[in-house]
Order: C-alpha cells, then sequence, then structure tokens
C-alpha cells in the first residue's frame, strides 16, 4: 500500500534533501513532522529554524502541521543560517530539532537536517534510516493544523552574535569584502563585520530564495564578483557564503579564491599551540597536516561528512576541523562549523599577524591537486571500492579510513563512493603536475580493473 512519501532517494547519508515540489513537498514535510514526534519522544522540547528558499514557508507549515497533536514544546527561530539553530540547540540544551534546507544545493532543492538531542546530527547510522523506515509506512491522512509554537527568533539571534564577537573580541581595522549570495547571511554577516570595527563592502545581499545573483553553492568560478571587489577596493579579503551558512569560501587580497582546506591550513598554523588535536576530512591536502604539525599540534584524520567531523571535534576535544569543501569547525562554536565566525577568526588572524592573506598563504605548502567523479551503478559503487580495498589491504601506505588513500612517493590518490549520488569520487596530488598525471593514470587503472572483475 502508498504511503504519503514513496521516493526513499531523498534520505541522504546526513540528511533529507531533494527537488521541490517533485521530491520534496507538504505531504515529505507532513511525514517528517509526524516521524520526528517518535524519534525525539513525548514531552520533548524542539526547535526548528529554515532558510530562505522559496519552498520554505509551505515546508514549514506542513511540518507543523505534522508535529501537531503530540505533546512537544516547539520554539521557532525563523529564517537564519544552519550555524544559528545548531547554536540554539547546545547552548539551550533542546531535546531535538529540524533546520528546512537544502544547503548549497540549487534554487528548485529543499531538504531537512534532523538533530538530536543538543545538536547531535540524526543521519544513516545514528536514527535516519528509522526515520525513513516510519515515515514510509504512513498511510495518507487529512492534515493537522500546524502545531503551536513559540517564537524565539529574536532571542536567539542576539545571543548568537553576542557569542561570536566575544569569541573574536579583537578590533580590526580591516576592510572585508562580504557576499552572502543572497543567502540566509544577508544582513546578518555584514552587522557582525561592522561590530568587530571592519570596513564591510556587501554584494549579494538581500535574502532572495531564487538566488539570482550566483548559485548557493559558492563555487570559485561563480565568485567572480566577489573577486573583483576586493581587487577593486583592495581590501584585505573576501568570504563567500552558501545558502545556509555552514561554509565559507575565501577570497585573497590578490582576488585568489581558496579551496576549504588551504584556508583551514592558515588557521591551522596561526591558532594552533602544542597538544592541540585539529580534524581533517580524508580528502584533504597534505598541507594541512603540516601545517598542524608544525605548530606541534596533533592530526586527526576522519572519514569525509559533518556527522564524522562533529563526532571527532566532541570525541577528541579537538580545537579547530575542517573540510575541502570550506566547512571550518571550532570549539568556541560547539565543535560546529560556522561560516561566519571563520570570516571573523580570520580577521581576528591578519590582525594579529600584521601580515596580509596573502602573505599567510605563502607559508603554505601548495601542491597540485585534482579532482573527478565516476559515473557507476548505485547498487556497484561500494562493491567497487571494497574490491581497490582488497587489493591494498596490505599496504602499508594505504589508508581505508573512508574509501581507499594510497600513498607513494609522487603523492597520493584517494577513491571513495559518494554518499549522496550513483558516483565514484577520485583525488589526487602530487607535488609536480607529472606525477600528478602519473597518480591518476594509476587510480583509474585500479577503478577500471575493479569495475571489470564485478
Amino acid at each position: 500500500m502508498g504511503g504519503i512519501i514513496t521516493d526513499q532517494s531523498i534520505f541522504k547519508a546526513y540528511d533529507i534533501r531533494g527537488t521541490y515540489p517533485e521530491q520534496i513537498n507538504g505531504n515529505v514535510a507532513y511525514g517528517i513532522g509526524q516521524t520526528f514526534c517518535r524519534l525525539v519522544g513525548n514531552g520533548s522540547r524542539v526547535c526548528i529554524a529554515r532558510d530562505v528558499r522559496l519552498s520554505g514557508p509551505e515546508l514549514r507549515e506542513n511540518l507543523l502541521a505534522g508535529l501537531s497533536g503530540s505533546s512537544l514544546e516547539i520554539s521557532e527561530i525563523g529564517v537564519v543560517p544552519t550555524p544559528v539553530i545548531y547554536f540554539a540547540l547546545v547552548k539551550y540544551g533542546f531535546d531535538g530539532g529540524i533546520m528546512i534546507t537544502a544547503s548549497h544545493n540549487p534554487p528548485e532543492w529543499n531538504g531537512f537536517k534532523i538533530y538530536g538531542k543538543s545538536g547531535a546530527p540524526i543521519g544513516m547510522g545514528s536514527g535516519l534510516e528509522k526515520m525513513r523506515d516510519t515515515v514510509f509506512k504512513l498511510a495518507p491522512v487529512a492534515k493537522l493544523e500546524p502545531a503551536a509554537t513559540k517564537d524565539i527568533s529574536q532571542k536567539v539571534l542576539r545571543a548568537y552574535l553576542g557569542s561570536l564577537l566575544n569569541n573574536s573580541s579583537m578590533k580590526c581595522d580591516l576592510s572585508v569584502g562580504i557576499d552572502p549570495g543572497n543567502g540566509s547571511y544577508s544582513k546578518i554577516a555584514a552587522k557582525a563585520f561592522r561590530k568587530k570595527g571592519i570596513e564591510v563592502h556587501a554584494i549579494n545581499n538581500t535574502p532572495d530564495g531564487s538566488f539570482p545573483s550566483r548559485p548557493p553553492e559558492p563555487k570559485p568560478e561563480a565568485l567572480s564578483a566577489l573577486k573583483d571587489l576586493v581587487i577593486e577596493k583592495g581590501l584585505d579579503f573576501g568570504i563567500a557564503f552558501d545558502a545556509d551558512g555552514d561554509r565559507g569560501i575565501f577570497v585573497d587580497g590578490k582576488g585568489q579564491a581558496l579551496r576549504g582546506d588551504v584556508a583551514f591550513a592558515v588557521f591551522a598554523m596561526q591558532m594552533l599551540k602544542k597538544g592541540d588535536k585539529a580534524v581533517f576530512e580524508v580528502s584533504c591536502t597534505d598541507a594541512v597536516r603540516e601545517a598542524i604539525l608544525a605548530n606541534g599540534g596533533v592530526p586527526v584524520m576522519v572519514p569525509v561528512g559533518r556527522t564524522n567531523m562533529l563526532a571527532a571535534m566532541s570525541g577528541e576535544k579537538a580545537r579547530i576541523g575542517g573540510e575541502i569543501s570550506g566547512h571550518t569547525y571550532f570549539s568556541e562554536t560547539f565543535g560546529g562549523d560556522d561560516a561566519l565566525f571563520s570570516g571573523l577568526k580570520m580577521a581576528d588572524l591578519i590582525s594579529e599577524s600584521g601580515e596580509s592573506l596573502t602573505k599567510l598563504l605563502s607559508r603554505i605548502n601548495r601542491y597540485e591537486l585534482t579532482s573527478m567523479e565516476i559515473d557507476v551503478d548505485e547498487e556497484a559503487k561500494f562493491m567497487i571500492i571494497s574490491k581497490i580495498k582488497e587489493k591494498f589491504s596490505k599496504d602499508k601506505n594505504a589508508i581505508a579510513i573512508d574509501g581507499i588513500k594510497v600513498r607513494s612517493t609522487n603523492g597520493w590518490f584517494l577513491l571513495r563512493a559518494s554518499n549522496t549520488s550513483s558516483k565514484i569520487r577520485l583525488l589526487a596530488e602530487a607535488k609536480t603536475k607529472a606525477g600528478l598525471e602519473s597518480l591518476l593514470k594509476e587510480a583509474k587503472a585500479e577503478l577500471h580493473a575493479a569495475i571489470g572483475s564485478l
């Protein structure tokens, strides 16, 4: 018998996500609300929020209808970046929460990030699979009226900004360009930088869920306007945010957009003290590990994914954490990823050092790194990686914490199955272009051999 939700593909490794209204719609939101009640338990205190996407109001209303009739105490934070709901969950000790967002996906997408007690992310293996199995059993019913909620948006936003500024208190005589991309940090980020005494030049700074200025994902090739702004105004640096504000991409004074792991190496070089732990995911450049060790820090490598990063930040009591995609984690933000705090902290580091971001970058080793995706059958992708892992199982230069990462004198290559699509991701890094070509050739040969053996 068909339920109110029929497309299982919307349940990803870390969240629920799909196109609106084909995959994500009012029925889905209603079902998520009903199953969330069962997940957190009767009498729980929960909060919900959403980003700027145009489908957000409808999904919110139907989500609240799904939550209706429960004994939950529901607070709303309104339209905010994802780091704000994470802050609220941890600071105020909520038993759970839901952020309506598709993060960096295109405008026609939307979805749900699910949280447990005090901000613990709910993904596959930590409860999301139970929600999925339950929601597909729900039969169509007449929807209830939306549940009553308490608006705590102003209180939370004031506390959030206060916390960021208290943990980044240095007044900075800098000039910065910001590009929220019409996303959830529009207006908010500029306000925070100005409170630090920073001269702010903002573009795409009006919330608009159609994202008219650029795609929600701040890829370097989409940031030409910010690069031009930094160069034309002679700014110290720029930062672009994704739609829900949990990742940020920096632009240095020369207008160069930095990969997330390269920017993270700067944080590691400037922030760490002897014994501090720093968490990074397996696809990051070797420059990250080198920067950590140079300061006497302790490097902790983990599998790709926010759930893994948060768990390691907490379990290792790490000082900072970083991903190649631009997510940066700090102990000051309860171990969470916060692109606005990342920007404020970068301003501090530049002021403290008395040197430009470009100068700080000159101390970071830079290697040739490339990535690509190979389309494969969804059911075969993990078997393919298992075959390659088996071959390298006795190789002391191979790391198998997420896919297989193989080191050689040239550098390294990484092959891993995507958690969100029918693809295998290939990354390779070397000191020279010739070395990179050699590694790519080797990695592709291993991949084709594994595919051919199935």
